[in-house]
């Protein structure tokens, strides 16, 4: 007679399940497993990363004060803390709230070859339900970490260049639909049938399209994560209220991939969102410098040919080399060069080189909401051309600029950033402290710990508050 485990019917291969389906399945076991030690340590630092972020964020930009104050209307409170204040909003408001602090200064951690905000969307949309549904800080930590990986295994598998699919949209806005449903549904410890039906529910509000990005004047480019965390609460709180949604939305005839992205997804893309081991991620990075990371390489390498020259360029044209994915910070040119806004001036790779250049430092004190009447800067990117030149390829662009020297024509190419470690990420968050006028050493302890060993409610409480 065979035995009991012989006769157990052995669950069917992902590959072989609608997509939604196969990722529940992928990321409630993840869960259960628990988060390897490596992710785990990450996880600290990202969120300790994105909490000091959104704190100096608060008090630093207009925007931030717009947004509390139309998440807050027509409501008479909520059980969801807003960061770095003593407001209180529904989940979902809040969510969009915290997102909207974590990247209004561009300062967020970025997968450079998903070109995407994981822990911007994910953090936030978890944080949000955390509290009033009694989780832990582990939990959270395990639902930002999943709900990342969501995000960086569709955005490595749409691999988006200068052109064609995926470049048009924001990625983190499009994908963070679903890596924040994800995130809340870990949260609020939501079974398998729950998450298929919100992942359903997310993808019937899926949106991002890029023009705040390509366009000029606008404010909103600085909150458009914001969207994706509100919106991967309100699918989970669906979904575990007993609403149910399409369990064909990512792979059916007009899912997700057809209608967004092109076409159906191959075995190919199948394989690279359930199929590969380890943690994609891992390859997330904290940013150096409060910019758009496209304008990274770029303020690399003014770094480096300002160190050559012993400051800026006196004289002459200075060349800037993009590649498709870059131009597109450099369009329209004159208003590339003369920015509206901070929004613009950080999205904008002819000002952010010309600023570098200008000033050899891009810091939170010295990238405020003056930069746009900035008179050095604003008078060297009138001296920058631009040139499209450089290879096009998923990541980081290739800089590459030219200025005349004593001796002749200077040419530095750079093609990464600096990556922080842990002490960089440490000295990240001080600098976010000192912006906000906080102590950075209490409160990164008193963070670390709740995130070790406490709940969402005593990690929340240990964030500093003022009245504004």
């Amino acid at each position: 007679m065979p035995s009991a485990t012989a006769m157990a019917p052995r669950a069917a291969p992902l590959s072989t399940l609608p997509l939604s389906r196969a990722l529940a399945r992928m990321v409630l076991d993840r869960h259960r497993r628990g988060l390897p030690t490596e992710v785990r340590a990450r996880a600290e630092l990202h969120a300790l990363d994105s909490l000091g972020i959104a704190l100096a964020a608060r008090p630093a930009l207009p925007i931030c004060r717009e947004v509390i104050d139309a998440m807050s209307f027509g409501t008479a409170g909520g059980a969801s803390v807003v960061i770095g204040g003593p407001e209180r909003l529904p989940p979902a408001a809040a969510a969009f709230a915290n997102s909207s602090l974590a990247h209004a200064l561009d300062f967020d951690d970025i997968h450079d070859v998903a070109r995407l905000h994981p822990t911007t969307v994910t953090l936030h949309a978890a944080l949000a339900v955390a509290e009033p549904a009694g989780a832990s800080a582990a939990t959270v930590l395990s639902a930002m970490a999943l709900g990342n990986e969501v995000m960086c295994r569709l955005g490595e598998a749409c691999a988006p260049s200068g052109e064609g699919p995926g470049s048009d949209w924001f990625l983190t806005q499009l994908f963070g639909y679903l890596g924040g449903c994800v995130a809340a549904c870990i949260t609020l410890g939501m079974d398998e049938e729950q998450v298929v039906s919100a992942l359903g529910l997310a993808y019937m509000q899926l949106a991002g399209g890029k023009e705040a990005g390509f366009g000029v004047g606008s404010t909103a480019r600085s909150i458009y994560p914001a969207f994706a965390a509100m919106g991967g609460v309100q699918a989970a709180l669906l979904a575990r209220a007993g609403v149910t949604g399409p369990e064909t939305a990512l792979d059916g005839a007009a899912g997700m991939f057809r209608i967004y992205l092109g076409g159906d997804p191959g075995a190919a893309t199948r394989a690279a969102l359930l199929d590969r081991p380890g943690w994609t991620w891992l390859a997330t990075e904290v940013k150096p410098w409060p910019s758009c990371r496209l304008s990274h390489p770029y303020v690399a390498a003014a770094l480096a040919l300002r160190g050559r020259l012993g400051g800026p360029p006196r004289t002459g044209r200075v060349t800037v080399a993009v590649n498709a994915s870059a131009a597109k910070l450099c369009r329209p040119i004159e208003g590339r060069r003369v920015p509206e806004t901070l929004q613009d001036a950080k999205y904008s790779i002819p000002f952010m080189t010309a600023f570098t250049l200008a000033h050899g430092r891009v810091d939170l004190a010295a990238l405020g909401p003056h930069v746009t009447r900035d008179p050095e800067a604003l008078a060297l990117a009138q001296r920058i051309d631009i040139v499209e030149t450089m290879p096009d390829k998923p990541g980081h662009p290739p800089a590459e600029i030219t200025a005349e020297g004593p001796q002749g024509p200077i040419v530095v190419r750079r093609t990464a950033a600096p990556v922080l470690d842990a002490a960089g990420v440490r000295a990240k968050f001080e600098d976010c402290m000192r912006q906000a006028g906080h102590d950075a050493a209490p409160i990164w302890e008193r963070l670390l710990a709740a995130l070790r060993g406490g709940s969402a409610a005593e990690l929340l409480a240990a964030l500093p508050r003022s009245e504004g």
